[in-house]
Order: C-alpha cells, then structure tokens, then sequence
C-alpha cells in the first residue's frame, strides 16, 4: 500500500503543473473530508483553494473568518515590501561625523546610523571602520555613539508573551549588529556602538571616548555606508526559513515611508494600504507585527490566497515571491514535508500554540491557504490535515490533466 500511494504521488508531481481545474462538489467534498480531525475544530478552520490564473474559487470553508495566521503574516508583509521597495532594495547603516577634523585628528563624535538591516554584521561593520581608517583619520577624540532613531525603541510588539523577545526573536531596533548578540546586558544600538569602536581600535584609530548612544544632528556628514544584500534576498530567507526578526525589522521600516519613525503599527498602514490598492479583501485583517508571533494578528484564507495572486500577477516582483517560498520536500521549512510532491508544492509555512497554517501553490495552477487555530491548536493533527488537502488538490489537478 505504501509503495503504491509513493507512486502515485510521484505520478502527481509529474502532472500537477498548470492543469486548469474546476470547482465541482466533488472536489469539495474530498477536500472538506481532509480537514475533519477529532483533534481540529472545524469551526475555527479557513481554508480556501482558487484557481491561480483567474481567481475562480475551487474550495471554500470560513474563508472570510479572521483566524489567528500565525507565520503566514509574513506573506502580506513579504509582498508589501517588494512591491513598495522592490526586490533590489537593500538597506543602509552610516557612519557620520560631528567636530572639526585637523589633519589626521577629528576632534567630536562618530555616529552609526542604522536604518533597519536584519542583516547586519561584524564584518560589515569592520569595513565600515576600515572605511573611516582610510579616510585618513588616525584619532577620534569623542565618543562612538549607536544612532536607532530610524524606528521606536520597543524591542517586541503588542501580543507577544515576554519571552519571545530574545526567544522567538532578537530585539527589535533599527541598529542591530549580530541579532544583537550580547543583548540584554547591552541594548542593540551600544553593542553597535562598541562593535564601531573596537573595530576601529583594531585597525589603529584611537577613540578617546566611550561607547554611547545619541542621534546624529542634521549637520552631521556622511563618512562611509554599508549596502546590504538585496531585498529579494532578503525576503528569500525571512520566508524560506520563517524569520521572525527579519519580518519585525522589515515592517518597521515600511513604517518609515509614511515619513515618521518606523514602528510596527505604521509598517502595518502601509501594506494594508497596498492591500487595498491591488484590490485584496482586508476586512477583518489586523496586522499588529510582521511575524504572526502577536496573539492580537487577524487574517483571513481569501486575503492570504489573494495576496499569493497578487505576488505572481506582477511581473516585478514575481521571480523574487515565489522563490522566497519553501518548496516541498526541498527546502525550508518544508524540507521534511510532502516528499512525494517534492519540487511541485510551494508555500509558507506557521506555527504557534494558536495557530497552525500552510499556504502557497499547487504546480503553477492553484493557490491555497488552509489556517487552523486553538486554545492551543494540536499542531501535528493540523499539519497532517493541512498534508491532506494539499495532496487531494495535487491529485485532483492531476486528474484534470488527465481529462
């Protein structure tokens, strides 16, 4: 029986492709059959499945009911932010300088001046000292001061339980170097602060003052950048791998377009804004951080299959999106899962103790969404009817095909 289902599977993931597919009561009934686990409740249950090319609903259950979304967050989040930056986006962190500058003697402070990079290192910030030590300056006789102005200074968000600052995710800052690696006996922006300075010292510039903390005045000029990778890379990784900290950091700054500082309810304004303008349902969507950590989160199966849609209809952004997607089988956080319809299954993956979801793509054909929620969701009984209803939708457009 075994080797017979691991054929057939296979013989899915040879079909599943781009077979078109049509909403019959059949299919609805093989799919609904999938959910049922005496460990779920049915109730508290969104699921949908749509065709990819013109959005015809092919499933439908509690599709428009606010669930908790768990990490299925970071797809909206994911989606705002390559459509507003773009994929070749890539944050900046400065180093800038305040006093007189005499010979190889600048007499006041460096700032560094984060702008939100997940991504910001050691080494990146060792070149940054190397930069500053080729400008010629041998002597700082101020301070290096760790500038976090670009966002608020809340390390979480609203709805998180205490821990998972520092336990689901590092703290929250526009300056972090390391995932703030020494926190909490430092806050992020002083271990940036020290990271400047040591590597500074290290290269033979002496800084007479302590590490600090401050913002840097309007006056103050502009020394050396650091670009990070590019934003499709970015999101590649906070997707694939369900990064908690890198979906906080990049809300953040989406917040910062709005021309204020960058906290996690205006980065939330932001991609429901462009929820909205691509026509994507919002109502009963509440978006209160960028990883689905916050118990407060509220989205629905029809605004998660839209905003798929809405990733593959731009041509601008739909290489980066789908390539930020796990894939069954093969990577992410998906590596273990579906084997036999490795390299067809595509999505996203969340878990917490209220939540339980998967949502993504079928082939090239069908994108869905399937959210299921507790007090706390049995998870493993989720994933497996979640493990169902993918492959029922597989077998179904492979039989399509076969029509």
């Amino acid at each position: 029986m075994r080797l017979r289902l691991g054929l057939f599977l296979v013989a899915i993931a040879a079909t599943a492709v781009s077979s078109p597919l049509a909403a019959s009561s059949d299919l609805a009934t093989r799919l609904q059959k999938t959910l049922r686990s005496p460990a779920l409740s049915v109730a508290r249950t969104s699921a949908i499945a749509v065709d990819a090319s013109t959005g015809e609903v092919l499933f439908a259950h509690n599709e428009t009911r606010p669930v908790h979304p768990a990490s299925n967050e970071k797809l909206p989040v994911s989606w705002a932010a390559l459509t507003r930056l773009g994929p070749g986006f890539r944050f900046t962190t400065e180093v800038l300088v305040v006093g007189e500058r005499v010979g190889p003697v600048l007499d006041g402070d460096v700032y560094v001046r984060g702008n939100g990079d997940p991504t910001l290192t050691s080494n990146d910030v060792a070149a940054l000292a190397a930069s500053v030590r080729a400008s010629g300056i041998r002597r700082i006789t101020g301070r290096i001061r760790g500038d976090e102005s670009a966002f608020d200074k809340r390390r979480g968000a609203d709805g998180w339980k205490k821990y998972f600052v520092g336990g689901e995710s590092p703290p929250l800052s526009a300056l972090v170097v390391d995932r703030a690696r020494g926190w909490p006996a430092l806050s992020p922006p002083l271990l940036a602060a020290r990271a400047l300075r040591d590597a500074l010292v290290a290269r033979g510039v002496r800084v007479d003052g302590r590490p600090g903390l401050g913002r840097a005045p309007a006056h103050a000029a502009v020394l050396a950048i650091d670009r990070s990778t590019r934003l499709s890379a970015i999101v590649r990784t906070m997707n694939r791998d369900s990064d908690n900290f890198t979906a906080e950091m990049l809300l953040k700054h989406l917040g910062t377009l709005e021309g204020r500082v960058g906290t996690s309810a205006r980065g939330a304004r932001v991609v429901l804004a462009e929820m909205e303008a691509a026509r994507i349902p919002v109502t009963g969507v509440r978006l209160v951080d960028g990883s689905g950590l916050s118990s407060l989160d509220r989205i629905t199966a029809q605004s998660l299959a839209a905003v798929i849609r809405a990733g593959l209809e731009n041509p601008r952004i739909r290489g980066p999106f789908l390539a930020s997607l796990a894939v069954a089988g093969r990577s992410g956080t998906l590596r273990s899962r579906l084997p036999g319809l490795a390299g067809v299954v595509r999505g996203k993956t969340g878990t917490t103790d209220l939540a339980c979801s998967l949502s993504g793509l079928v082939g090239t054909s069908v994108v869905f969404a399937v959210l299921q929620n507790g007090s706390p969701v049995a998870y493993w009984p989720a994933r497996m009817a979640q493990d169902r209803f993918v492959t029922a939708l597989a077998r179904s457009v492979s039989r399509s095909s076969q029509g």
